[in-house]
């Protein structure tokens, strides 16, 4: 049975990343080239993805002839309203769908790695709040998860259902996983391409991709990327600072993570060249995408 296969009312989660790209060209290829009628291609915008990111989703709408549709998440009374339909030209670009996320939590709160509101709340819930608004009550969501990410899969096996098996409705798939793709032949797969995503692929890692400070990367990585463009450590900075001084947090608890140093202080790590991480730490597992 070809995993790719639609049969049904089908959401393609597209994190904006090579391995989910893959995945729904895989989709269209055993779809006789095109989306079915029944499925919806849809990229959640939390206004920290890279610029480059966002051109990759659309260049793949483009070059591939398949709507793809741009969600973000919005403060609204209703849960069921807490979202929008943007474009590309429209999308934020400035981190404002997370930061209305961040003000909107009863009292500001930032996520971390133990509550990790972020990827439910700008990503998974917008999708379900956009597929029931448009009349869908049941359906199946497929996940760019390669057969190389076991502990990823693993985690979803134990809970198929979305939001860690909360929604019952929802039943997530991993079509690369039982189709045995793995990163090298997503990596074999771009370098065959006309166009790719305009990110560094490091042996099959976009450490760039998905938010471009997520508190997920290594410290490491962060602080790399910080070097390498330090007004992008401006935004997350604020956000510390904003929580701080909205719940009167102490330093430590208005952070993204209390286990390593604030985001201003590895800001100036990087301007003084400093190197205070271990090298090989590794990512924090997410489900945001690849």
């Amino acid at each position: 049975m070809n995993p790719f296969k639609i049969s049904g009312p089908t959401c393609v989660s597209f994190s904006g990343g090579r391995t989910s790209a893959y995945m729904l060209w895989r989709v269209l290829q055993s779809n006789g080239g095109k989306l079915p009628q029944d499925a919806v291609v849809c990229f959640a915008n939390t206004g920290k993805e890279a610029p480059e990111t966002l051109d990759f989703v659309n260049e793949c709408s483009v070059r591939w002839d398949v709507p793809i549709t741009w969600l973000e998440y919005q403060w609204a009374e209703e849960t069921k309203d807490r979202f929008k339909v943007v474009t590309y030209e429209t999308a934020s670009r400035n981190g404002e769908p997370f930061f209305e996320m961040i003000q909107r939590n009863g009292k500001p709160f930032l996520p971390n790695p133990v509550m990790r509101i972020c990827t439910a709340r700008l990503k998974i819930k917008p999708f379900i709040a956009y597929l029931k608004s448009i009349g869908w009550e049941s359906w199946d969501n497929l996940v760019g998860i390669r057969a190389d990410e076991q502990r990823r899969a693993a985690k979803i096996r134990a809970n198929p259902g979305e939001d860690g098996g909360a929604i019952k409705y929802v039943e997530r798939y991993m079509p690369l996983v039982d189709a045995g793709v793995t990163k090298e032949m997503v990596g074999d797969f771009w370098r065959s391409q006309s166009f790719d995503l305009g990110l560094p692929n490091n042996n099959g890692v976009t450490m760039h991709g998905n938010c471009d400070l997520c508190f997920l990367k290594p410290a490491q990585q962060i602080q790399t990327l910080i070097a390498e463009k330090p007004e992008r450590a401006v935004w997350w900075i604020e956000m510390e600072r904003f929580v701080g001084e909205k719940s009167k947090a102490d330093g430590q608890n208005a952070r993204f993570r209390k286990d390593r140093p604030s985001y201003a202080e590895m800001a100036k790590f990087a301007k003084n060249q400093t190197d205070m991480f271990d090298p090989n730490e590794e990512s924090i597992a997410c489900f945001c995408g690849d």
